[in-house]
């Protein structure tokens, strides 16, 4: 693991340019908080993008999330021992980089797919075992930060539809929200940098 991390932090002492550029390619490495009712989370996620002007990107975002959360029915106290996510969402970025400054903030958003994963319940008066829809759905984000140089931070909240719990007979019990918000921090290499 040491020699990965050396590995990158060479690439990022030795990456040189001037500016985003059009027609540039880069690779994004972002990981986070996720706060969550209950508990909280981590996410990581890797971005491949294309530079489709000197301040717009499109590209697709492979990541993942999970977290813990307490989830509470009205005739049962059922709690989350994990959920997890991972996601493939095509993204566009705008940047507001005048004067080609090495601080650029971004708006951006994105459309793809979630796979709602690994959940797992505890019902703490053992009189109900529930079953959650753990079907892939579609979904979107919307997000906003900042890059400096090589490095990015950034808010984001993503919209998955809910999931349905179930209990052994199939009779419903609720729902459970599987949006969530992410407080991210990252680094990418290529394309070039923001200022000269």
């Amino acid at each position: 693991m040491k020699k990965v991390i050396l590995a990158v932090a060479a690439m990022l002492v030795f990456i040189t340019g001037h500016s985003q550029k059009e027609g540039g390619f880069r690779v994004g490495l972002d990981a986070g908080f996720v706060p969550s009712s209950g508990g909280g989370g981590a996410l990581l996620s890797l971005e491949p993008k294309y530079n489709i002007a000197d301040n717009m990107n499109i590209g697709l975002r492979i990541g993942v999330a999970a977290k813990v959360r307490n989830v509470n029915f009205s005739d049962a106290d059922t709690s989350t021992k994990a959920s997890a996510s991972n996601s493939y969402v095509a993204t566009y970025d705008y940047y507001f980089n005048t004067a080609e400054k090495t601080f650029v903030p971004y708006l951006g958003a994105g459309l793809g797919y979630y796979n709602i994963a690994n959940i797992e319940f505890d019902d703490t008066d053992n009189s109900n075992d529930f079953n959650a829809d753990a079907s892939g759905k579609f979904g979107g984000l919307i997000r906003a930060g900042f890059e400096w140089s090589k490095f990015r931070m950034g808010l984001e909240y993503n919209l998955v539809p809910e999931s349905t719990f179930q209990d052994i007979s199939g009779n419903n019990k609720g729902t459970v929200a599987n949006s969530y918000f992410g407080i991210h921090l990252g680094f990418f290499v290529g394309g070039g940098k923001w200022g000269k």
